[in-house]
């Protein structure tokens, strides 16, 4: 059939209009042509012949048939009685477990694992030691081998020996008179300075001591000064109440006066008004003592006033040198905390109640001129650990000596509740710092909260369970309603400024 200009079919022979309604499928012509028989459409290769309907079944096992190889990333075309033995062998996108670590990667991407990546595979040690290390064991293998270079074990004490470890081993072991002395000048050097906390302990003392003296006498002053006002108070209403009634009194003999007046002669009103103007006379000098008695009240209050200042001013320093000697007596400069928790069970309901459930304890350091941190600790729990377990953190504290130490803190952390029983069974968790979380960075940075004295705390919301602390089989944690907390910091490696 044609079609014209118009798109209407037309019969090629007789050119009439062919409606669509007249128009039908002639199934018997299309069964003589499904049965004719036919080559299949990969000849030469292929050479079977089969009906036309079959054509498509034989396609779909044709061995001659191109296919494109179905593994990701592949794009060779293949004949079907190829596939397979490409699938298995030559495609380079199969999938092949790796010969250490048994993980499946394809082939194009195995050799590149197993040379760079795989865990398993032993290479030789980067420090150029003897030994072939797994991978995965590099870095455990770096606390060991023999070639790394590492510092004296007495570095803290003044040795600044540096070299392979084997060699340091054999320092060691070969300079034990120097190490001896320098730690006994360590330990002279710590005496000194132990000494020197005595006396600065001492004189902090005598000056608090010399401080509630001058409060005491301060109060003793203010004692009968505030006694002596409240007298004056008294006088003073007594004072306003009689000068009200004198008023009071004025105005009725006036007024009797100008009755008396009007009724009586001149002369005896002259004589009552005599009378009248002594009794003026007197209640004059009744207000003007009241007047007098009123400044001086006033002059009093102002005393009163400024003796209550001073002894708020010395009381706030009173306050805070009992805090600085505190903490004092309490700090600690080698990294290491024992906190003593009382009124255990008082505490942990507090906190059930939600009033105050955080504890802190003092400030330590990691030496003199150290990191400063402190320990918290919630005995009802906090966060996943809330009402089931205690909870125990550490902070670090914005310090003098901040600027001079190396950021972000980078020493590991144990955190343990001591066993009072005494055979040591001690629970104990560690945490080694996050570099990248800035609970670790320098307080008052960027990075962490600048307003802020302390960095967000860190460590463990389920340190252990209540029951594990209160009825404990081998142990004993709280004796007496007391807790021993201890924290101890990692110093090795930290330099003394």
């Amino acid at each position: 059939m044609e079609k014209s200009p118009a798109t209407t079919p037309t019969c090629p022979l007789d050119r009439g209009l062919i409606k669509s309604d007249e128009v039908f499928q002639d199934n018997c012509c299309k069964r003589e042509i499904s049965n004719l028989e036919v080559y299949c459409t990969n000849s030469p290769n292929c050479s079977h012949r089969m009906t036309l309907c079959r054509l498509q079944d034989h396609l779909q096992a044709c061995q001659f048939e191109s296919l494109r190889c179905s593994n990701a990333g592949c794009s060779e075309i293949l004949l079907r009685k190829d596939l397979q033995e490409h699938l298995r062998i030559s495609c380079s996108y199969r999938m092949e477990p790796c010969h250490y670590c048994k993980h499946p990667y394809t082939c194009c991407q195995l050799e590149e694992h197993e040379r760079y990546t795989c865990p398993e595979v032993e290479i030789k040690c980067p420090n150029k030691c003897s030994q072939m290390i797994k991978r995965c064991m590099l870095e455990d293998h770096a606390d060991q081998c023999p070639e790394v270079q590492t510092d004296c074990v007495y570095k803290k004490y003044g040795c600044s020996v540096r070299e392979r470890r084997a060699q340091v081993q054999v320092h060691e072991k070969t300079a034990l008179n120097h190490h001896i002395l320098l730690v006994l000048g360590s330990n002279t050097k710590l005496e000194t300075l132990m000494e020197i906390l005595q006396q600065e302990v001492l004189l902090r003392h005598k000056e608090l001591q010399e401080r509630s003296r001058q409060v005491s006498g301060l109060e003793e002053v203010v004692r009968p000064l505030a006694q002596q006002v409240s007298r004056c108070d008294n006088t003073l209403s007594a004072v306003q109440r009689s000068l009200e009634d004198q008023r009071d009194h004025i105005s009725s003999v006036q007024l009797q006066l100008e009755e008396l007046s009007s009724v009586f002669g001149p002369g005896v009103a002259r004589e009552e008004l005599g009378q009248i103007r002594a009794s003026l006379d007197a209640l004059r000098q009744q207000v003007s003592v009241t007047e007098g008695l009123k400044d001086h009240l006033g002059e009093l209050k102002e005393t009163y006033m400024r003796h209550s200042r001073l002894l708020s001013i010395h009381t706030a320093q009173l306050e805070c040198n009992e805090e600085h000697f505190r903490e004092l007596e309490s700090t600690s400069y080698d990294g290491k905390l024992i906190w003593k928790l009382r009124d255990y069970r008082k505490r942990k309901e507090a906190g059930a109640r939600g009033q105050g459930p955080c504890l802190s304890s003092a400030p330590f350091h990691t030496g003199r001129s150290g990191y400063k941190m402190a320990a918290r600790a919630y005995l009802n729990g906090d966060g996943a650990g809330r009402d089931t377990h205690l909870s125990l953190y550490v902070v670090l504290m914005r310090g003098d000596f901040d600027p001079l130490l190396p950021w972000p803190f980078r020493q590991p952390v144990s955190l343990s509740v001591l066993d009072q029983s005494g055979t040591n069974n001690h629970l104990t968790m560690s945490f080694k710092p996050d570099p990248e979380n800035t609970s670790f960075h320098r307080p008052g940075s960027a990075a962490a909260t600048a307003s802020a004295p302390t960095n967000v705390a860190s460590g463990f919301q389920c340190f252990a369970s209540h029951a594990q602390l209160e009825t404990p089989k081998n142990a004993i944690y709280v004796r007496d309603d007391t807790l021993f907390v201890k924290v101890k910091v990692d110093t090795s490696g930290l330099e003394d400024l």
